[in-house]
């Protein structure tokens, strides 16, 4: 019983901390814009996209920065849909630069998104590279959020992401990436190098380029992780906000076999952490296997008051993470959350066991 105490006293320690850092940490305020705003260059990589593709696009078509200064490439991954006749209609009369460009050969080592982007930072002509997803919409304040982050030296910003969708299937995958974000907003604030994600992510030409591009990076299918990693090796900086200017929507994940195998993908990511950030994740994620040890062990009476307590923890977590993402908490989502996070983890470690490809836009990949 005395290593269950110390456990479950390390569990809540730990989320109340990160809770009260979230609550008061801000980070780096943002800086004021120069008069002369640069030019930038939007970078989106599409694969049978062409469900998503057109909301993409009309989110960046909203933007509120002037539109001579905004390209934006889309790269068709040998799509076999209409993702390229979208594109084309949904930039139709658009008063900035815009091309779409047909992806039809490897660069070096590239594969997959990560070739795509290979290609279209070739193409692109300005000295910022803002990546994002096809089944991402950015709000109309997203270049100008990250730009008041970009400091000299600094090589990566990353925004915040909101999966969004009317389902409770949805809804649950919103809950659980918003406070996962805060979680990694937590160690990011402490100055910890822990990640980016493509698809919400300023990158200088400069970290960009010093890396060698994603045509000399090994493959990886984290390729957003891979990029943060070389530029951080580079010696350059890194952001991550958690601000409502940055915050983009992304669509859900529409069943729970596809939420496994892009989960499984993104563990990837996480394997190649600190062995003390891999430590901190087993401890978060194993509080349900200890409660069963204590109900067993205590009884029912015991494991339900730790398990009350955690609910109050976890309602914590979600105010703080939405009030600055200056969204509404779900509360009421709560109890099912706590199904979907046991039968997400159980499901992900059968996943992860096995040996199973990954599954990506289509394609397999083995690593």
């Amino acid at each position: 019983m005395i290593w269950l105490t110390v456990y479950f006293a390390c569990w809540f320690v730990l989320l109340g901390l990160s809770v009260l850092s979230l609550a008061w940490r801000r980070g780096s305020p943002p800086q004021p814009l120069p008069d002369a705003l640069p030019r930038v260059s939007i970078l989106i990589a599409a694969r049978n996209e062409e469900a998503a593709l057109g909301r993409c696009l009309h989110a960046i078509r909203q933007l509120r920065y002037p539109v001579h200064l905004v390209e934006v490439l889309v790269g068709d991954d040998g799509s076999t849909d209409r993702t390229r006749a979208v594109a084309e209609a949904a930039m139709q009369g658009y008063a900035g630069s815009f091309r779409c460009l047909a992806i039809t050969e490897a660069l070096g080592q590239a594969r997959g998104k990560a070739n795509v982007l290979a290609h279209l930072t070739r193409a692109a002509t300005t000295d910022y590279f803002f990546i994002t997803d096809a089944d991402i919409a950015v709000p109309p304040t997203w270049l100008t959020g990250l730009l008041a982050h970009a400091a000299l030296g600094v090589g990566t910003i990353t925004g915040l992401t909101l999966v969004q969708g009317p389902r409770l299937f949805h809804q649950l995958q919103g809950l659980d990436w918003l406070t996962s974000l805060g979680l990694v907003q937590v160690v990011s604030d402490w100055g910890v190098a822990v990640t980016a994600m493509g698809n919400n992510m300023l990158v200088t030409r400069a970290a960009y380029q010093a890396t060698g591009g994603y045509e000399t990076l090994p493959f990886s299918v984290t390729e957003d992780y891979a990029l943060f990693k070389a530029t951080v090796q580079q010696g350059f900086g890194h952001r991550i906000l958690f601000r409502p200017e940055v915050l983009a929507e992304s669509l859900p994940q529409p069943t729970l076999p596809a939420l496994l195998h892009q989960r499984r993908r993104w563990l990837r990511g996480v394997e190649q952490l600190p062995w003390w950030l891999q430590a901190n994740l087993l401890l978060y994620s194993g509080f349900y296997p200890a409660l069963a040890i204590l109900c067993w062990l205590a009884g029912p009476a015991s494991a339900l008051s730790v398990w009350a307590a955690k609910l109050l923890m976890q309602a914590a977590l979600t105010l703080v993470c939405y009030r600055r993402a200056g969204r509404q908490a779900p509360l009421l989502l709560l109890p099912a959350f706590e199904l979907y996070t046991l039968l997400l983890a159980v499901g992900l470690l059968g996943f992860r066991l096995l040996p199973l490809p990954f599954v990506w836009k289509g394609r397999r990949y083995t690593r």
